[in-house]
């Protein structure tokens, strides 16, 4: 069957973020007079929730359980994403994050062949866009026919919700699409939404398990090979990108 659509992740897919976002944690940690520090061998463990406020809350409560919860702990932990949120635009903005290899000539190419390119993420629309504009230009959110992120759905991945979301708006069967991915929270969300899944690991996630994956790769450096093992068919097109 005919691919018709790609779906993207977007944090370690599109590009390699998560320093950035570690960084940015503890950049509004601090600002908040919080002795808090999530080192690389931490955040590698946060790693494994999704969502940037369910991370923080899961921290609070497995590594700082004598902290005292203010009374509004909801707004508490909204306030600090939404700090941390505005760091890491920052640093996108600062052209610190580039996009992985070959990704704009995927995505290129996959909308010029006439493929429909969604995104499904748990991170939040203004990380996704600033991302984009950085790394394919101004107003580039328009090459995506659907944009699924943060909070939209009510379980994030593993969970295959935000990708259900997707596949509804686009109006396409899961076979119809593969799907990108960089973690195993990623691939199982995909898989159990019936994508056919590829992998591009990164620092954080190259030693997890990612059983039922169609292909794992290092990256899109070659992406003629990707093109042939994603049955893909215009990996022949020349595009100037």
């Amino acid at each position: 069957m005919k691919t018709k659509a790609i779906i993207f992740d977007v944090d370690g897919t599109l590009a390699d973020t998560e320093e950035a976002h570690r960084l940015s944690f503890n950049r509004t940690f601090a600002e908040n007079h919080l002795d808090w520090n999530w080192d690389v061998a931490l955040y590698d463990k946060l790693l494994k929730v999704t969502g940037g406020k369910e991370r923080i809350n899961h921290f609070i409560t497995t590594y700082v359980p004598g902290f005292q919860k203010p009374a509004d702990y909801e707004s508490f932990v909204k306030h600090l994403h939404l700090v941390k949120t505005a760091h890491y635009t920052a640093m996108l903005r600062e052209g610190g994050i580039p996009l992985r290899p070959n990704i704009k000539r995927l995505i290129t190419e996959a909308k010029q062949a006439g493929l429909k390119l969604a995104i499904a993420t748990t991170t939040s629309l203004d990380n996704v866009v600033t991302l984009l504009q950085q790394g394919l230009g101004a107003d580039s959110e328009a090459l995506f026919d659907v944009i699924g992120y943060g909070d939209i759905v009510q379980h994030k991945k593993p969970a295959p919700d935000i990708y259900y979301w997707v596949l509804e708006r686009l109006g396409l069967d899961a076979a119809d699409c593969i799907a990108l991915e960089d973690s195993e929270n990623g691939l199982r969300s995909s898989l159990a939404a019936g994508l056919k899944t590829f992998i591009t690991i990164n620092h954080y996630t190259s030693k997890q398990d990612f059983s039922g994956a169609s292909a794992v790769l290092d990256d899109l450096s070659d992406l003629e090979s990707f093109y042939q093992v994603a049955g893909l068919d215009f990996s022949k097109q020349t595009v100037s990108v």
